[in-house]
């Protein structure tokens, strides 16, 4: 063997390493963000999916199976946008999908929660209304006029989307990372005093609009129907039991704690400063988006008797169908087999 050549084998291997810029190493937030969210996609996917299967084709037309197919659609919605985040957080933050994707991932969350959050309210104000006012109810509540609504409140939830749509962009830095973020200045340039002031004037503005319209209205919405609710039914002596309180505490509960850290979050990033707080809301934000993409669904929909019986139902005939079909095919097999011999 040749020493010398063995040293310029080991000199040159030592050169390549150091020109080779490997990747930092995934922080413990970033692959716990990226845990939740692909937990949440996953499961999300699945039961939402069967959930509006049964709403859909299991269970009698109404106006409360419409808005519960509308409201578990708007979390799907939310949901398909997770493996472009899961991505981004796996690569630093690098986003690798294009500037058309990094519009429509924003703007499809924005969609999707503004949609969620305004369904709640309406199935609030139906509670309220049928509770309060039956006999309007009765004249009034049919599925005709909740399907107007539910188009009125897509209608609106895209209006109120399509900031989110104009504003994202995408900026490379001197590293050559790509982020997908929000340039508030639109065309004026990054970096300039005037482009700095006007980001920072429509960033305040559209957060508290959305942090108003698609938090503040809807929490304080849901709370004066379920108490007004629980008042009259209190009134009427139709609550033999502390049940349906707990119900209705969970339901504002939920929804609170659910989006409380989102905003949170939204309200740190106008100072832009990477605090040790923004870390932590963040990965509280992650928990409680993920959390609620499967928990507010299977919750709502749950409380009813009707709902858990016809989804045990569907569940187990479609079991049965495929375990039928499976063994059809085997026993076709076998015929076969038997045939050829």
């Amino acid at each position: 063997m040749d020493l010398n050549n063995t040293n310029d084998c080991l000199i040159n291997m030592t050169t390549l390493r150091r020109n080779i810029s490997f990747p930092a190493p995934l922080s413990v937030p970033t692959l716990m963000i990226a845990l939740l969210s692909s937990t949440s996609f996953i499961i999300g996917i699945t039961a939402n999916g069967l959930y509006l299967w049964v709403l859909r084709f299991k269970m009698k037309k109404t106006v409360n199976t419409l808005l519960f197919f509308h409201l578990i659609l708007s979390y799907l919605i939310s949901s398909l946008t997770m493996p472009f985040k899961v991505t981004s957080y796996l690569q630093g933050n690098h986003w690798s999908f294009g500037i058309a994707a990094c519009k429509v991932f924003n703007s499809t969350f924005s969609l999707g929660m503004f949609a969620s959050v305004f369904i709640l309210c309406a199935i609030g104000l139906d509670r309220y209304i049928l509770t309060l006012h039956p006999v309007w109810s009765q004249q009034h509540r049919h599925t005709r006029q909740a399907s107007l609504t539910l188009l009125g409140i897509w209608i609106f939830a895209a209006v109120f989307s399509i900031p989110y749509l104009v504003f994202r962009e995408t900026q490379k830095d001197a590293n050559g990372v790509v982020t997908c973020k929000n340039n508030y200045a639109l065309f004026n340039s990054w970096q300039s005093q005037e482009s700095q002031a006007l980001r920072k004037g429509v960033h305040v503005t559209l957060f508290f609009s959305r942090l108003c319209l698609g938090f503040l209205l809807p929490l304080f919405t849901i709370i004066f129907c379920y108490s007004r609710v629980a008042q009259k039914m209190r009134q009427r002596g139709l609550i033999k039991s502390g049940k349906p309180f707990k119900v209705m505490v969970t339901f504002i509960s939920s929804f609170f704690v659910c989006w409380m850290p989102y905003h949170v979050y939204q309200g740190l990033l106008i100072n832009e400063t990477h605090s040790l707080a923004i870390k932590l809301t963040l990965i509280l934000t992650a928990i409680t988006v993920s959390f609620n993409t499967f928990f507010s669904p299977t919750f709502y929909l749950f409380i009813g008797e009707n709902f858990k019986k016809v989804f045990k139902d569907s569940m187990v005939a479609l079991f049965e169908s495929f375990l039928h079909e499976e063994s059809s095919l085997e026993q076709s097999q076998n015929l076969s087999t038997i045939k050829l011999v």
